[in-house]
């Protein structure tokens, strides 16, 4: 019984608790000891809230009991990637000098889903400030994927994404800074969004107008996509690109009626240069083809001059520079050879070559707004090839189909950095399986703020895909 209500959705979960059939202890109780079961073999918790959950979980019952009004997300268990802040729960953002780190308050997202019932389980791993796409650190060791030991969780919210594919947590809170959120949710078969900029907003970032960065939703389900953005999204006066955003009824609009008829749907494999390995190509073709046969018109674009890897380099890693060199002066062994080598090519970024990036940014938004002059949606693998080795290094060759190349970045994810820079939404959802039994992801794009446009789409595919009775061995 208790491991199949590990299995449930956050829908499901969310009606079943509403009728009194199943309660907030029953659940809890349920995902910590799956989570305390299944932790030292995947490694995706950095810290368990037991005792706090259990407290939480009888006051939610009890107002079950007595009729009281229920949240969204009343007795449904989350986790929150640990570098999102939550008060009172050390928040380490994956780096030794910020072990004993336990801030004074939660981030707004995090705010907003305990304000709505929802129940946190605990701190899911991230490398140091989320600064990779494979999720390890110094302070906790490595995650594996839930679907592989050999295999990485991707990252850098790859705890996140294994928590929900293991069937610990529905919820999961992530972030993305150049496909943290898809690229995990990719490699383990779950449903990662980077929402539009302004969407959810985000109130930790330094610089909130030149921002790239979003705290995000990784979930089973599309639904459950749409629940936790129904409760995290609307303005908040910490984020200036929150303020004035409307905030649909994103359950209502998301669920899977109708169909894509009178859709176009722009589609391209890869930017030139950047190979794509067999199976990946063929599961593209075939959610081509479903989405064709959900009645969208099809039409291929060119991927010419988006290969844009250096331009959010020059931004993201000065950011870095600016947040963490003097934190790097002052502990020297206590961070990562991949975190400190990152810092250093910051240091060959001038302010021109800064403002020029900048410059490249806003030129990017206006070449993918012309795409959504003529198109619906835009599509593309999430992921080249699927999830990479347990013990792959960031500065590493990459393996496609045999062949290496060096950079893993743009040759493993070359299309989900282009949409942290335009802030367009962008969803990977579960596509099929490769050669070597791993998950592929679908990535999907909408215009700018057509957020509930996108999870309809998403919807559709997924209940197209017939995809969501497959589960990892470990969650058996």
């Amino acid at each position: 019984m208790s491991d199949d209500l590990c299995l449930l959705s956050a829908v499901e979960l969310r009606a079943r608790i509403a009728r009194k059939e199943v309660s907030p202890v029953e659940i809890t109780q349920a995902v910590l000891a799956r989570a305390e079961r299944l932790q030292p073999e995947l490694n995706c918790f950095i810290t368990l809230c037991g005792d706090e959950a259990m407290a939480q979980a009888k006051v939610a019952e009890q107002q079950v009991m007595a009729g009281e009004p229920l949240g969204l997300l009343h007795g449904i268990p989350f986790t929150v990637k640990d570098i999102v802040s939550t008060k009172g729960v050390r928040t380490t953002f994956g780096a030794v000098p910020y072990k004993n780190n336990v801030p004074d308050h939660d981030a707004v997202a995090v705010a907003r889903l305990r304000a709505q019932g929802g129940i946190l389980l605990g701190k899911t791993t991230t490398p140091e400030f989320g600064s990779k796409c494979l999720t390890d650190s110094p302070l906790f060791g490595r995650t594996r994927n839930a679907w592989s030991a050999e295999r990485s969780s991707g990252g850098s919210s790859g705890g996140a994404a294994v928590a929900v594919a293991s069937g610990i947590a529905p919820l999961a809170v992530a972030t993305d800074g150049g496909g943290s959120t898809r690229i995990p949710a990719a490699c383990n078969g779950v449903v990662g969004i980077k929402q539009s900029n302004g969407v959810i907003p985000h109130s930790q970032v330094q610089d909130a107008f030149g921002n790239q960065t979003y705290v995000t939703p990784t979930t089973r389900t599309v639904a459950d996509t749409a629940l936790m953005m129904q409760a995290m999204a609307g303005a908040d006066p910490s984020d200036p690109w929150s303020i004035g955003v409307p905030v649909p009824d994103y359950l209502d609009r998301a669920a899977p009626r109708g169909d894509l008829r009178g859709r176009r749907v722009l589609f391209c494999l890869s930017p030139p240069g950047r190979p794509v390995t067999a199976d990946v190509a063929a599961a593209f073709k075939a959610s081509l083809d479903r989405l064709a046969g959900l009645g969208a018109e099809l039409e291929e674009f060119s991927g010419e001059g988006f290969d844009i890897e250096p331009i959010w380099r020059a931004i993201n890693h000065t950011v870095w520079r600016t947040r963490f060199e003097k934190l790097a002066a002052d502990h020297p062994d206590d961070l990562s050879p991949t975190f400190l080598k990152q810092l250093a090519l910051a240091a060959k970024v001038s302010g021109v070559d800064y403002q020029q990036a900048m410059f490249d940014r806003t030129a990017l938004f206006r070449r993918v707004q012309s795409l959504f002059a003529h198109g619906d949606l835009l599509a593309m693998p999430t992921l080249t090839r699927t999830a990479l080795p347990i013990d792959q290094d960031l500065f590493g060759t990459i393996e496609i189909d045999g062949q290496r190349f060096d950079s893993v970045r743009p040759h493993w994810f070359p299309w989900t950095m282009l949409f942290n820079m335009t802030g367009h939404p962008a969803v990977s959802i579960p596509a099929g399986f490769g050669r070597d039994g791993l998950p592929i992801g679908l990535h999907l794009v909408g215009g700018f703020r057509a957020d509930a446009e996108l999870l309809h789409a998403a919807a559709l595919f997924e209940q197209a895909s017939d995809l969501l009775g497959r589960w990892p061995a470990i969650a058996s």
